[in-house]
């Protein structure tokens, strides 16, 4: 698919980075020693000694391999990062070394989602039909275990549309998409756990996003997801999933494009590619419970007026290379 008092901001931003990875553990790891930055004119709080503390974006793959031997550097190896100003001095693009997702794509009420995209992306590119007043959207939680950002929890929540340029033909252009592992969508919302994902996001990418706890857990047969309401601290949004088996290992490489808008009003469009190294779907609508509040997001996405799961996507083992936003 991230404001607040730099005070505020650093509490919150530790409290949260407790949550920033996975565990089967309920024990919480203790929070991590934070600095404060300067990006974009704003003091951003990031882990002390961290991966973006040190190297901004652009840590030799030298220190990965001595930090975290267990990852495959292999793909990375062939990717150049190019230095980009995206209203700050970073790098494109952004590596993912060590991460999983679980997806969620359900039908929804296509002239809700239609009011919900500028009029100028609606020009460009329009949600696609996959019967008659029903587009889809997309759910899908990210826990980013080991990255240049250092650690953090994401949850988007896009709307699947054509690509830009082309005709849409519905469930035909889903079915195209599908078997060539391309997909495009417009990111309606995509809250973050740590302030330095916010920023990076709001500024360099243009995306919706914003900062409260987001908290990951694992059982032996599912993934929990509780996304907290920023103004209240209760629980919003909790997304159970199941854990599939039969997962398969052999390397799968997707491509997830956006298009929105820029602080100056242009389109613009950005993507990622990732490398899912372990993953299985199903459609079957037992494989995922959503549950909502009362909360501002739960509210949001109750407008959508969700209704069949078409697909659920596990992915506990995946790495990926987010590449900065280019005018369309």
């Amino acid at each position: 698919m991230n404001h607040r008092a730099t005070h505020i901001a650093l509490g919150l931003a530790v409290s949260v980075a407790t949550h920033a990875a996975w565990a089967a553990d309920p024990a919480e790891p203790a929070p991590p020693d934070m600095t404060t930055i300067s990006m974009a004119g704003q003091q951003v709080p990031v882990v002390k000694g961290g991966l973006y503390d040190r190297f901004r974006s652009n840590p030799p793959l030298s220190v990965i391999a001595a930090e975290a031997p267990d990852v495959d550097l292999s793909w990375f190896k062939q990717l150049k990062k190019e230095k980009v100003d995206i209203g700050f001095e970073s790098y494109s693009p952004n590596f993912y070394y060590k991460n999983s997702l679980v997806t969620a794509i359900f039908t929804a009420d296509l002239d809700q989602l239609k009011s919900l995209m500028p009029a100028k992306v609606l020009e460009t590119v329009q949600p696609l039909q996959v019967w008659p007043g029903r587009g889809l959207v997309a759910l899908t939680a990210y826990t980013y275990r080991y990255c240049d950002n250092d650690s953090y929890n994401e949850v988007g929540l896009s709307v699947i549309t054509n690509r830009p340029g082309s005709s849409s033909f519905g469930p035909f252009t889903l079915l195209s998409q599908s078997m060539s592992s391309d997909f495009w969508g417009y990111v309606l919302k995509l809250p973050v756990n740590t302030e330095l994902a916010r920023v990076r996001g709001v500024v360099g990418y243009n995306l919706p996003k914003w900062l409260t706890d987001i908290r990951y857990k694992e059982t032996e047969r599912s993934v929990v997801v509780e996304i907290f309401d920023a103004r209240t601290g209760q629980v919003d949004v909790t997304l159970q999933t199941r854990k599939l088996a039969g997962l398969s290992s052999k390397v799968s490489m997707v491509r997830n494009s956006f298009t929105n808008v820029d602080r100056q009003g242009r389109l613009t469009t950005g993507y990622a590619v990732s490398r899912d190294l372990r993953h299985a779907s199903s459609a079957d609508a037992g494989s995922v419970a959503l549950t909502l509040t009362a909360g501002s997001l739960s509210t949001y996405i109750k407008a959508l007026k969700l209704g069949k799961l078409l697909r659920y996507d596990y992915v506990p083992e995946f790495q990926s290379a987010l590449y900065a936003p280019q005018p369309l």
